[in-house]
C-alpha cells in the first residue's frame, strides 16, 4: 500500500454552512467544494495539500448526528490518500486489521473509501481514500 498524503481531516458538524464561517470569516480560507454522499453533506476547505472536510448528517438519525450526540462536534477522522484502495483493503485484511466495511464504498467527489475500525487504531478513525483520475 502506498500512502500519497494526508488527504483531509474530517470534522463532524451540525451545520456545514455555519461551521465553515470559522474558516472563512475567522481565518483567511475558502470553501473549495461541497458534495452529498447518501445522508451526509460535506464542505471541503483546502489548506495546502490537505483539506478540512466538514461533515454533517442531513437527517436527525444520521450517522454524524448520532456521533455528535455522543461526542459533540469536532475532529472525526483522518483520511489518507492511497493509490489503489482495493490493494490497500487486501493488505489490511491479510494483516487482520478490522475495517468498518468489507470493501471500499463511494465517497465524496467520486472517490472510493474504507475506514479502519477505531478499536484497532487506538480510538482514531482512519479513512483510506482513492480519488478518480484527474482529481
Amino acid at each position: 500500500m502506498k500512502i500519497k498524503r494526508l488527504a483531509h481531516i474530517g470534522v463532524a458538524v451540525k451545520d456545514v454552512d455555519e461551521a465553515q464561517k470559522v474558516y472563512t470569516e475567522m481565518l483567511p480560507l475558502k470553501v473549495d467544494s461541497s458534495d452529498a454522499v447518501g445522508e451526509l453533506r460535506t464542505g471541503f476547505i483546502p489548506v495546502g495539500e490537505t483539506s478540512i472536510e466538514l461533515v454533517m448528517s442531513t437527517t436527525p438519525d444520521g450517522v454524524m448526528s448520532k456521533y455528535i450526540d455522543k461526542k459533540g462536534e469536532g475532529i472525526h477522522h483522518l483520511a489518507f490518500e492511497v493509490d489503489d484502495i482495493d490493494q490497500a483493503v487486501a493488505e489490511l485484511k491479510a494483516k487482520g486489521v478490522p475495517l468498518t466495511s468489507e470493501e471500499a464504498r463511494p465517497g465524496a467527489h467520486g472517490s472510493r473509501v474504507v475506514f479502519l475500525h477505531p478499536k484497532a487504531t487506538r480510538g482514531v478513525l482512519i479513512e483510506l481514500v482513492e480519488y478518480p483520475q484527474g482529481h
